[in-house]
């Protein structure tokens, strides 16, 4: 079975799966979680600004072997093909030409910028989803009180298979400056500025 514009909202038993779904046309952009469509919400002039900011300086910082996408699916499993704002991917063995869904064992970086109706999927369900699929880096962007980016940054933990802060800088603000998954510094102000 696959998913129509009439059943979508009705998954058999044990979830749709990426190939059942792939083709299927809304009038909204979604993504498989858990077996499940989810349409993904409106989003703002700030959460794009922010968004396109970072591919730009992700993708002008870049090194081989890495390039860098913006909403692009990543397959980690049949039933779970989420879509970060911004993924950095080890290009190495992939026709980029042809490339439907990033394959989660070449991400490096997942980017989620949080808007108010995502705000429990970027804080819980993809932060752990990411980590379950071995995404060595997660960034979660959040408008802070004075309307600037906010990013928190971190990284697999190989020992305990989860994300915990960066220890030497978990939060940045002002300036986002690392050096994973390649040296890159970005004045947060700058994304926002018109």
């Amino acid at each position: 079975m696959r998913a129509t514009p009439e059943n979508w909202m009705y998954p058999p038993a044990e979830g749709w799966t990426y190939d059942q779904v792939k083709d299927l046309a809304l009038p909204r952009d979604w993504e498989l979680l858990g077996g499940k469509i989810a349409v993904r919400g409106r989003t703002s002039w700030w959460h794009d600004q922010v968004r396109d900011g970072i591919y730009y300086s992700l993708r002008n910082a870049k090194r081989e072997p890495f390039t860098v996408n913006i909403e692009r699916s990543t397959m980690i499993d049949e039933s779970h093909a989420p879509t970060p704002d911004v993924v950095v991917f080890d290009k190495r063995g992939l026709d980029l030409r042809t490339l439907d869904c990033t394959p989660a064992g070449k991400a490096v970086l997942a980017v989620e910028v949080v808007s108010p109706g995502s705000r429990a999927e970027d804080h819980y369900y993809k932060h752990a989803l990411y980590g379950y699929a071995k995404i060595d880096h997660y960034w979660r962007v959040e408008r802070g009180e004075d309307d600037l980016p906010v990013v928190h940054e971190f990284w697999q933990h190989q020992e305990v298979n989860w994300y915990i802060p960066r220890p030497e800088r978990p939060t940045h603000t002002g300036t986002l400056k690392t050096e994973v998954p390649f040296p890159i510094e970005i004045d947060l102000r700058s994304l926002i500025e018109i």
